[in-house]
């Protein structure tokens, strides 16, 4: 009889560690949260996942359709063969529709006007095309035009992104250093560009015994930080991650956390530009914490 119960509250025992491992944490609970609101915002139509071009345009006319011939070759099949012209002209971009090609911004239909210019910003001006959106975008002194295809295989295909297990331990607590004053950091691109990004601070935190910084370029009130570590390239993106945290309001502690590190958009098409990690901000650390590489193939 001893011996029975002592099986039975011995099972009961495992079970309750088992059920326990199981179990997530209101941390990961949080994280989880976290991943599926970016997870639905990459799958959804202004998401990455949707980006199927990038077209620089040269001074002067670019036409634009789906035929060869055009300086501008929206993917076949997706767009009429032609559509119109751009012309840049001085960092304004205007857009002629030929008659009989449907272009609509927000619902009305449009045949000609300026779509960027130094006073209309990027993506306030999206035209649609069938399937297709498309606006301009400026980097350094190119202009192009950013397509999107709201049934684009790789939204079609996407399931999930691969990533490390979620660790507290990965959520650090940093001192920050602010800008004694304001200035700016050359940041580099894929695209071969570099951009003075205003400097938002460092962030000095200590893992395993041993001091690291990061240095974090500012946007409004986040700092935003490109860092690439010892899995960049094996199980992580070769590019680096983004990573963001709260400039703090007080004091000069902010919190890291590295399981919301994240792969850039390049990580997901060919047609971003996105920014790489300055050299100050490549760990001699394997962070395993946040997103994986993303395959793509």
């Amino acid at each position: 009889m001893k011996k029975k119960l002592f099986l039975s509250l011995f099972l009961c025992l495992i079970h309750i560690i088992l059920l326990a491992q199981t179990m997530e944490t209101p941390y990961t609970e949080q994280i989880e949260q976290w991943h599926a609101k970016r997870v639905t915002n990459l799958k959804s139509e202004t998401g990455w996942l949707t980006v199927a071009g990038l077209y620089w345009l040269k001074e002067g006319e670019n036409s634009v359709g789906s035929a060869k011939g055009n300086q501008v070759i929206f993917p076949k099949g997706k767009a009429d063969e032609k559509m119109g012209v751009f012309v840049l002209n001085k960092g304004e971009v205007i857009l002629s529709v030929i008659a009989g090609v449907q272009v609509k911004r927000n619902d009305s239909v449009f045949t000609s006007g300026i779509i960027f210019n130094e006073k209309i910003g990027e993506q306030e001006i999206i035209l649609a095309h069938k399937n297709l959106r498309f606006f301009i975008i400026k980097r350094g002194d190119k202009y192009g035009v950013r397509l999107k295809d709201l049934e684009s295989d790789a939204r079609k295909s996407f399931t999930q992104i691969d990533r490390f297990p979620v660790a507290e331990k990965w959520r650090v607590v940093a001192s920050y250093e602010a800008p004694k004053a304001a200035k700016t950091i050359p940041i580099h691109d894929v695209i071969g560009l570099t951009t003075e990004t205003p400097y938002g601070g460092t962030l000095h935190f200590e893992l395993n015994g041993k001091k690291y910084q990061l240095d974090a370029t500012l946007e409004e009130d986040d700092l935003f930080i490109v860092f690439a570590d010892e899995t960049s390239g094996l199980s992580t993106y070769g590019g680096g991650r983004f990573l963001y945290a709260k400039v703090p309001k007080q004091g000069t502690s902010v919190i890291l956390d590295f399981n919301k590190a994240y792969n850039p958009p390049c990580a997901f098409t060919d047609f971003a530009t996105c920014p790489l990690p300055p050299d100050q901000n490549k760990l001699a650390l394997e962070i395993t914490a946040g997103e994986k590489a993303y395959n793509r193939h």
